[in-house]
């Protein structure tokens, strides 16, 4: 039997690494380890001085559970999930169903250890990865390494590769193009409708968890704003009021949030996490050009960009930029595959050397290197670049074009400057963004690379065609 027992539990802001979450592990009154674990206190849980009928508190944060590892006689005991974190975590007993904590909460239910001991973890997607995991023993346990409770939490090895699916859906090839201002999928543009008498842009976006390809053969879990990879370009300028409503629909399966590099606002009330079928406003004023990320700042924050929450926000100076004869807009990140079919490898992701399987632009892997960009020779172009990461910098260069015009992070470099500067490469660190723009100088292919050049093989290719 599960029962929900009303908690006011201490939240911390946001939990950015599992170390930092360790680190803000509730103390008992007496100081730390002297909390009583229900009806047993954590000496007897450190002793193995547990008995069969006696009660176990797990308090479950971001992300980790105490106690981790300990020892207790077989038998059938009443455990507590007691949730001190941000958002909804769970427990699992090996070849039990998931009893469920919603933040602040508290879930009684029954578990037995048996004469062997048992693992239990959380298994929320990435939750295990970080470091949710214990182990219960007994005097008969075999030792055997758990990634709960010991010094290492950088969660077990990055899996094995992952084969190509031949059966796997074929991608669906992303329009580079952003949209017009107050364009786009659920985006209304109301002249003169902010509360300041600016300009109001409304949208609703809502989260989508769904299958998607992200190279030929590999298909995985992905989590989206919109349905897409990256979610939605939303173009703005300067002093215009956005305001969007963010809907995590009730058949999610976990948490989600949003923010927006674009806003400058108090991360405890927009940037909140909401449980499935919760939703929220996220409100801000657009004061500052450039082309900025946004993202899902839930924790493990890596494994949510990782998984594919991340998007690009475009703020034109106010009266817009100068028009040219055509635009493009380029979102590149990291992809690590999972299994086919689950979410991508939080704990390949979470490795301090990334090895990513692939790297794309908008999502998919090459596939403006199988399907071409046409631009007309000598055309201006423009391409709003970002790199969302989440963890290697790029170097985007287009092979036989000069970038005569570039503003990067706020730092213009303009055309026709004194002395005739160009730029050949814009380097990108994860999070930052580029107006970049060059024409064709003759009739013939021009590909868009990370200039690090052990990534185009991995899906850091495209090709314009000129004429």
């Amino acid at each position: 039997m599960n029962r929900t027992l009303p908690r006011v539990g201490l939240a911390a802001l946001l939990a950015f690494s599992a170390a930092a979450a360790a680190a803000c592990a509730p103390d008992g009154p007496d100081g730390p380890g002297a909390a009583p674990i229900g009806g047993a206190t954590a000496a007897a849980v450190s002793s193995g001085d547990l008995a069969p009928g006696d009660t176990v508190e797990f308090v479950a944060s971001e992300f980790m559970f105490a106690p981790a590892d300990f020892v207790a006689e077989p038998g059938t005991y009443t455990g507590v999930l007691v949730n001190d974190g941000d958002i909804e975590h769970d427990i699992v007993f090996e070849g039990g169903e998931p009893v469920v904590a919603a933040a602040g909460e508290s879930v009684e239910f029954e578990f037995t250890v048996p004469d062997g001991g048992i693992r239990y973890w959380c298994s929320i997607p990435g939750h295990e990865d970080a470091g949710m995991v214990g182990l219960i023993s007994t005097g008969n346990t075999p030792e055997v390494e758990t990634a709960g409770g010991g010094d290492d939490h950088a969660g077990p090895a990055a899996e094995a590769s992952v084969e190509a699916d031949p059966d796997a859906a074929p991608y669906a090839l992303r329009d580079p193009r952003p949209p017009a201002r107050g364009q786009g999928e659920g985006v209304t543009l109301i002249e003169g409708g902010a509360p300041d008498g600016g300009d109001l842009i409304e949208w609703e976006l809502v989260v989508e968890e769904k299958l998607m390809t992200v190279a030929d053969g590999f298909e995985q879990l992905v989590w989206t704003f919109g349905g897409d990879v990256p979610g939605p370009v939303l173009r703005t300028q300067v002093g215009d009021t956005v305001r969007v409503h963010l809907v995590n629909p009730p058949e999610a399966s976990v948490s989600h949030s949003i923010d927006f590099h674009a806003s400058q606002v108090s991360m405890e009330d927009e940037m909140a996490s909401i449980a499935p079928g919760e939703d929220l406003v996220y409100e801000f004023t657009t004061d500052y050009a450039g082309v900025w990320m946004y993202h899902c700042g839930t924790a493990p924050v890596l494994h949510h960009i990782a998984n594919g929450m991340f998007g690009m926000v475009i703020v034109e100076p106010e009266g817009g930029l100068p028009p040219v004869d055509d635009e493009f807009f380029f979102v590149q990140n990291e992809w690590y595959l999972g299994p086919q079919g689950e979410p991508g490898s939080f704990a390949k992701a979470d490795q301090a050397a990334p090895a990513p399987d692939f790297q794309m632009f908008n999502g998919v892997a090459a596939q403006y290197a199988d399907n071409p960009i046409d631009v007309t020779t000598g055309d201006d172009i423009r391409m709003y670049v970002l790199n969302v990461g989440p963890s290697i910098d790029t170097s985007f260069h287009v092979v036989g074009g000069i970038f005569h015009e570039v503003i990067k992070e706020g730092v213009h470099l303009g055309a026709g400057n004194e002395g005739n500067w160009g730029s050949q490469a814009v380097d990108l660190a994860p999070a930052q963004g580029a107006v970049i723009e060059m024409t064709t100088a003759e009739d013939g292919t021009y590909a868009l690379v990370n200039h690090a050049f052990n990534f185009p093989g991995r899906g850091a290719l495209g090709l314009f065609n000129a004429g």
